[in-house]
């Protein structure tokens, strides 16, 4: 590869009012599985009323906020940057939204007085209010691509994510509540993006999502999706496996109490 091929160009979409369950700590472990491979990420930060160039960028990043904060984001995101967006997708380039990122990437959110917050569409999904939080940690059988695995995070959503006629959403939920805490699935996968309500943040214990995006956003950039060198996880996988029996132990004590 020439050198501009080994860097990800990686754009975060509102970083200082989409961002407030750690969500920096996703990219930091982007630029690390990155440069522990010899290569590098270039962060450009794209906030209110900026523009975007669709080709500028291989991987987009969308995190969630605040409701006063997400209302104000969907508004000059509708305005400034959706059609940028869903042009980039619709060109190869990845995309993590994650939580309130990830209702705004969809066809948007009605709140439960009735008013709406409009998406820009790069995903078949939309979102209406409950009256109650879907709070606790997940897990869920994921697929990408070819290749099925488990993902575990933590989910703190009042949105009920009804995906669309077709949609593929990103997994089958094993415990937790997950789009809707009915339809049994959680996120949704078009193209290169990914929507999922999975934080805390999702890509330390979950290090093959991270992969994934990497090779996409790879793909976008040379034309070739790399084989990537593998990496020691040990780490991640032990912190995905104590995730994975919080969440698996969350929903015994939710059976055993219905029971009762």
């Amino acid at each position: 590869m020439t050198d501009a091929s080994r860097v990800v160009r990686l754009c975060h979409l509102y970083p200082a009012q989409m961002n407030i369950y750690a969500d920096r700590g996703n990219i930091a472990v982007l630029r690390s599985r990155l440069e522990w491979r010899g290569l590098a990420l270039e962060v450009v930060e794209a906030g209110v009323a900026d523009d975007i160039s669709p080709g500028a960028h291989d991987l987009y990043y969308l995190g969630g906020g605040q409701d006063r904060d997400q209302a104000l984001v969907a508004d000059d995101m509708a305005r400034t940057k959706g059609a940028a967006l869903r042009s980039a997708v619709e060109d190869g380039a990845a995309m993590l939204a994650v939580c309130g990122g990830y209702q705004l990437a969809g066809r948007g959110y009605v709140g439960v007085d009735g008013s709406a917050m409009p998406g820009i569409g790069v995903l078949e999904a939309e979102t209406v209010a409950g009256d109650t939080r879907l709070i606790g940690d997940v897990l869920i059988s994921a697929t990408l691509g070819d290749d099925t695995r488990e993902v575990a995070g933590f989910e703190n959503h009042a949105g009920r994510t009804h995906l669309g006629a077709g949609a593929t959403p990103l997994g089958t939920v094993l415990a937790g509540h997950g789009n809707d805490g009915a339809s049994g699935t959680e996120g949704v996968v078009r193209l290169r993006a990914i929507g999922t309500y999975l934080h805390g943040p999702l890509l330390p214990g979950n290090p093959w999502v991270a992969d994934t995006l990497l090779g996409w956003a790879l793909a976008h950039r040379t034309g070739t999706e790399p084989a990537l060198e593998p990496l020691d996880d040990s780490l991640e996988h032990a912190a995905r496996s104590v995730a994975r029996g919080r969440a698996l132990g969350e929903r015994s004590e939710r059976l055993i109490g219905r029971r009762a």
